[in-house]
C-alpha cells in the first residue's frame, strides 16, 4: 500500500434497507358495516339508473324538439335538438363512469396483492391461474351476488345502444322506390353534362363516350338546390357510340339504340359510384371505386367485380330535329343494388 492510499479515509459499508413489505390493510366502513355498504350499492345503482333514463332521454329529445329550435346562453347559442341530446349522452356516460369508480372504491375487494413478472407465452397452468384468478375477482366484485347493481348497470349500457339506433335516421332515408324513377321521360333530350349541349348522332364518333344529362335539368335547377342535385345524382348517364355489327342486342331493346349509339346510367350498381373508365377497344366501362366492369357492348353486363346486376339502359330515339332524346325513364331502379328492389 502506498503512502497515499494510508492517507484515504476507510469506505464505510451500509447495511442494505429492510423490504418494508405491504402495509397492513386498513379495512373501510363498507367492509365492516354492512348498512353502509347497501347505501354505496344503493347510490351506484342510482347512477346508473339515471344514466339510463338520460340516455332514453336523449332518444325522445331527437324526436321531440324540432331541428331548428335554438338555445340562446347569453353571447353564446345553439342548436336546441344538438345540445340536449349531446347533454343528456354526454351526462349519462359520466354517471356511467363514475358509478362505476364508486363501485371499485367502495364495494370490490381492495386488499394489495404482490405480482411477479412472467414469460411472454403463457403455459396451460398460467391459463387456468388466470381464469382462476378472474373467477375470483368476478365473485370479489359482487357483480353475481349484488343484483341491483348488475341490473341497473346492464339496463344503461343496453340502454346505450338505443340513441345508435335512433340517429341512423339522420343517414338519410332509406331507399324505398326512389331510384326506381327519374326525371327521364319520353322526349327529354340528352345533354352533354357540361356544355349542356343537345347532343346529335353526328356529334359521336365510333369509340367515342360522353357524360350526359336530361335536358330537364334547368328546370329543376329553379325550384330547390337539393331537389337539383338528387336529380341529377340519379339521371346522370354515358352515351357511347360503337360499330353496330359489335353490338349484342338483349331481347326486347331492338329499338334502344341508333346507328351504335347506346345510353347507360352512369352510376355503378354496386354502390353508386358515377363510372366512366371506358376501354373503347373492349368496350369495357370500369368503376374507378372497387373495379366493377360491364360490357356496353352486350348489355352492359357484369363481367367483373361485385356489382350484381347491369347498367340500366336508357332507350333513345331521334326527335324531329334529329336529336337523341329518351323514349321513356329507365325500365329499372338506377343505383346501388338495395334489399327492396323486387
Amino acid at each position: 500500500m502506498s503512502t497515499d492510499d494510508k492517507n484515504l479515509p476507510a469506505t464505510v459499508v451500509a447495511d442494505p434497507i429492510a423490504d418494508p413489505g405491504i402495509e397492513p390493510h386498513e379495512h373501510r366502513i363498507t367492509d365492516i358495516d354492512p348498512k353502509a355498504a347497501d347505501r354505496a350499492e344503493q347510490q351506484v345503482a342510482t347512477m346508473f339508473g339515471l344514466a339510463t333514463l338520460l340516455i332514453l332521454g336523449s332518444c325522445v329529445a331527437y324526436f321531440a324538439i324540432p331541428r331548428d329550435d335554438i338555445l340562446v346562453f347569453g353571447p353564446l347559442t345553439g342548436n336546441a335538438n344538438n345540445m340536449v341530446i349531446g347533454l343528456c349522452l354526454g351526462i349519462a356516460l359520466f354517471l356511467i363512469g363514475a358509478g362505476a369508480i364508486h363501485w371499485a372504491k367502495k364495494l370490490m375487494v381492495d386488499n394489495e396483492i404482490v405480482e411477479y413478472r412472467h414469460p411472454a407465452g403463457s403455459s396451460d397452468e398460467d391459463i387456468a391461474a388466470t381464469t382462476e384468478v378472474f373467477q375470483t375477482g368476478v365473485a370479489e366484485s359482487g357483480f353475481t351476488r349484488r343484483k341491483m347493481i348488475r341490473r341497473s348497470l346492464i339496463g344503461a349500457m343496453a340502454a346505450l345502444g338505443l340513441p345508435a339506433v335512433v340517429l341512423l335516421r339522420d343517414l338519410g332515408p332509406l331507399p324505398g322506390r326512389t331510384l326506381y324513377t327519374t326525371i327521364w321521360a319520353d322526349g327529354i333530350r340528352v345533354v352533354n353534362d357540361v356544355t349542356l349541349r343537345p347532343i346529335k348522332p353526328s356529334d359521336l364518333v365510333v369509340g367515342q363516350l360522353v357524360n350526359a344529362a336530361p335536358a330537364n335539368l334547368a328546370e329543376i335547377l329553379t325550384e330547390s338546390a337539393v331537389e337539383y342535385q338528387n336529380a341529377r345524382a340519379k339521371a346522370a348517364v354515358i352515351v357511347v357510340r360503337i360499330e353496330p355489327d359489335q353490338i349484342r342486342v338483349p331481347a326486347g331493346r331492338e329499338n334502344w339504340g341508333i346507328d351504335g349509339i347506346l345510353c347507360y346510367s352512369k352510376i355503378c350498381t354496386h354502390v353508386g359510384c358515377p363510372i366512366s373508365l371506358y376501354e373503347q377497344t373492349t368496350h369495357h366501362v370500369l368503376c374507378p371505386c372497387h373495379q366493377s366492369t360491364f360490357d356496353l357492348a352486350d348489355g352492359a353486363k357484369v363481367i367483373f367485380g361485385p356489382a350484381a346486376r347491369p347498367l340500366p339502359q336508357l332507350p333513345l330515339r331521334l326527335d324531329s330535329e334529329g336529336y337523341l332524346v329518351a323514349q321513356s325513364d329507365f325500365t329499372e331502379p338506377v343505383g346501388p343494388s338495395f334489399f327492396e328492389r323486387g
